[in-house]
């Protein structure tokens, strides 16, 4: 009985209710300044203020639904009207122009306000009609489009991101190579050789054996400075035709060994030869040629 007396004399204390945190004027060396100082004097224009940068009444009222960590679905609209008409109170007083569209979300606010207090219709399935749904409507896909917004600006940008790489490239001389010799424009250049040999006749009472073999180490040592000769200087015309059809053959093998190189600057052009085994100071090369008797090619050597 004497609890129950001490109960009813001292009953329990409810938590207090929360309340909204009123906004700082200034933030001073990490502490809230809520209140301006009374002896504090200052003189018109001698502050330049910079306020957060908003691209419409939208993003103004979504920003100060994010900073209190406020739901979109339920906004207490008093509230966020009060900071909404301060923020603007203070843009006058700074002179800044504010566009028409602040001044009709101010309206718009202020008509939600006023409609939240009033009693609301109820809907034919017995809802009552909420005065703010069209603004969170409107919030929520404003809310979308700038959430976009922010991940394509978020993707690498040419330029604020990434550079282009510029590396130096270094002049290099381009290496003109000699293009090749079609067979047909030697074939021209022989026959050209076999007139001129027509022109010798010589009396022989025995004529030696020729052999390809022997007639590719021959032009070889001929070329041996590793420097360029026209092809036509590779003939001798006293030989006649057959010593002119063995000089041509081993100029083909030794081509087909890769032993020499034949070059022809354009059609009709010069045709001019050069030893690729100029300074080769390996074994003696050993040719060999389809075109020769083995009798004779012994007998040569």
């Amino acid at each position: 009985m004497t609890s129950e007396l001490a109960l009813d004399a001292n009953p329990p204390t409810r938590p207090p209710a929360p309340q909204q945190q009123e906004m700082p004027l200034a933030v001073v060396h990490g502490q809230p300044v809520l209140q301006i100082p009374q002896d504090l004097y200052i003189p018109p224009d001698a502050l330049e203020v910079i306020l957060d940068a908003f691209e419409g009444p939208l993003d103004l009222l979504l920003y100060l639904i994010r900073r209190q960590n406020l739901d979109v679905l339920d906004i207490p609209v008093a509230e966020i009207t009060r900071q909404y008409v301060e923020y603007i109170t203070v843009m006058r007083e700074l002179r800044f122009e504010l566009a028409a569209e602040y001044l009709v979300m101010a309206a718009i606010l202020a008509e939600v306000k006023s409609r939240m207090l009033l009693p609301r219709p109820v809907s034919e399935e017995g809802d009552e009609a909420d005065p703010r749904a069209e603004l969170v409507r409107r919030l929520q896909e404003y809310e979308r489009f700038k959430q976009a917004a922010e991940d394509i600006d978020a993707l690498p940008r040419q330029d604020r991101d990434t550079s282009l790489a510029h590396a130096f490239m270094p002049e290099r001389a381009a290496v003109k190579l000699p293009p090749p010799v079609d067979l047909k424009e030697m074939l021209l250049a022989l026959h050209d050789v076999l007139k001129r040999a027509e022109l010798f006749s010589g009396h022989a009472i025995k004529r030696e054996a020729l052999s390809v073999r022997q007639r590719m180490g021959e032009v070889l040592g001929r070329l041996e400075d590793g420097r360029f000769y026209r092809f036509e200087g590779l003939f001798t015309a006293e030989e006649g035709k057959l010593g002119v059809l063995v000089t041509f053959l081993a100029v083909l093998e030794l081509a087909k060994e890769q032993l020499l190189d034949i070059v022809q600057e354009e059609p009709l052009a010069p045709i001019y030869v050069k030893s690729l085994a100029a300074g080769n100071t390996n074994a003696p090369l050993q040719f060999s040629s389809e075109f020769d008797d083995n009798d004779a090619a012994n007998e040569n050597e």
